[in-house]
């Protein structure tokens, strides 16, 4: 191979700062090369956890919708017995004080006096329970992200809904949603152990017939209402999922995006370090390393652009 001399290396350069850094432009080339196509295997890479992490929460979105269809069936089996009942029997509303005189050697955990008892009157006569489930999920833009969903709105209406709450909002208002369910769970249990114990105290001979008839239909009414307010929690619960599938899912393909745009700029880059390396074997190398040099600038400011705003 025939050496080239300084002098002619020196006329193809320019003897300035600029012939320098033309000199460097294949090193240069190389590495914002290597640079790109790491940024491109990360994007790629975060894309792919999205969509298993989108995947892991469409499960437990299964679930919980599960659980909903699970209650409000219950739900609907205590209204059908409650509608056989009142249609074969004289049934009354449940007196408060009639089931009192019927409810003798109430143990501790049943003592309609108690906390736990009060609550079970409330419950069985006045229809009213506790009031852990009545608090709103989530801010207004959750709210509107659920609505829309319920209401089949296409992915893009929902995904420029998504994009101002966030993950962590979304996160905050799973959290929320899932203590409310857990909260009314606690509330609910007392009162379903004492209506079990007065259910067996109103059992025994020498009851009226007539009381624990009454008793029945007003515990059936109870847990109809006890299902679908559960149901309703768990509806919240398994939305809130979904939106996070949907968020996931939104932000790897906005990975894949940024994979795919590194990716091109990764080619520009080679396009210069095979331009710069063509230039060290031919003459004219000034034109050529501006070419390169032109093509590694135009590589970095399309990487920078695709980070800040893709």
């Amino acid at each position: 191979m025939k050496a080239i001399p300084n002098d002619t290396l020196k006329a193809d350069l320019p003897l300035n700062l600029w012939g320098k850094i033309l000199g460097a432009t294949p090193v240069v080339m190389a590495v914002v090369s290597t640079l790109l196509a790491g940024l491109a295997s990360s994007e790629m890479t975060r894309a792919q956890y999205d969509r298993s992490y989108a995947a892991e929460l469409q499960s437990k979105a299964g679930d919980q919708w599960n659980f909903y269809q699970g209650k409000k069936l219950r739900g609907a089996l205590q209204r059908t017995e409650l509608d056989l009942i009142t249609s074969t029997a004289d049934v009354h509303p449940l007196d408060r004080a009639t089931l009192l005189a019927g409810l003798t050697g109430a143990s501790a955990a049943t003592d309609p006096g108690s906390a736990a008892g009060e609550a079970a009157l409330q419950a069985l006569v006045d229809g009213r329970l506790p009031k852990t489930a009545s608090a709103p999920a989530g801010d207004a833009g959750v709210r509107g992200a659920l609505a829309a969903v319920e209401a089949f709105q296409s992915d893009a209406q929902i995904a420029a809904l998504l994009a101002p709450i966030g993950k962590a909002k979304l996160e905050g208002a799973l959290g929320a949603a899932e203590a409310r369910a857990l909260a009314f769970d606690a509330a609910i249990k007392p009162i379903g152990d004492a209506i079990d114990g007065w259910e067996k105290q109103l059992a025994r001979p020498g009851v009226a017939l007539a009381l624990r008839r009454d008793f029945v239909a007003a515990r059936l009414a109870y847990a109809a209402q006890r299902y679908d307010t559960e149901a309703r929690l768990n509806q919240v619960v398994a939305g809130l999922y979904d939106l996070q599938v949907r968020l996931g899912n939104l932000s790897a393909e906005r990975h894949h995006g940024r994979s795919q745009q590194f990716f091109y700029g990764m080619l520009v880059a080679q396009m210069g370090v095979i331009i710069s390396t063509l230039a060290m074997a031919a003459r004219k190398r000034s034109l050529l390393w501006s070419l390169a040099a032109a093509a590694g600038v135009a590589a970095v400011g399309f990487a920078i652009y695709v980070y800040l705003c893709t």
